[in-house]
């Protein structure tokens, strides 16, 4: 049972994980998402980009699993995310950061045409669209993580961005 506001908003984020819609988060979810931005930034799986995306992604799931799949199904319901986020999550967004920064570095990488370390806040809207995010949500949220104002995004202001959008209330 979701009671509090906070819960609210990590159980609407649960579709944000949910990529293919099915009702639960599994490692298909996360491979998808892998697929999909190496697809749209026209990068092989076998390259080096592409497998640091693999690697990451199933690193962020099996960080997510170890978290939140309290049954052992290795599958996520609604209520296994939210219980997981709430519990173990909320007040240490640090670890949520930690098991994200892999994928995080791998999908910037993959995002990133001149290797600087950094995506364009065009790429990075290209990014958030691929995980899921309506395009206008996605450039304008692109936007606000440019925290900087130099037109890139960097690990740093994504990590902390996306660690604070799941664990930390609004």
């Amino acid at each position: 049972m979701v009671s509090s506001e906070y819960e609210r908003r990590i159980a609407a984020r649960f579709a944000g994980f949910d990529q293919d819609g099915n009702g639960y988060i599994d490692r298909e979810d996360f491979v998808g998402a892998a697929k999909a931005l190496l697809a749209e930034f026209g990068t092989t799986a076998r390259s080096d980009k592409g497998q640091a995306l693999y690697i990451g992604a199933e690193a962020f799931w099996q960080g997510m699993a170890g978290i939140a799949d309290r049954d052992g199904d290795q599958r996520i319901t609604r209520e296994e995310f939210v219980n997981g986020a709430v519990k173990r999550l909320r007040d240490n967004p640090d670890r949520f950061a930690e098991i994200a920064r892999p994928f995080l570095h791998a999908a910037l990488a993959v995002a990133d045409p001149d290797g600087d370390g950094a995506a364009t806040v065009t790429d990075t809207a290209r990014v958030l669209v691929c995980l899921g995010v309506p395009q206008d949500v996605a450039q304008a949220a692109a936007g606000t993580l440019d925290t900087d104002g130099d037109g890139k995004v960097a690990e740093g202001e994504v990590v902390t961005a996306f660690a604070r959008y799941f664990t930390v209330p609004e």
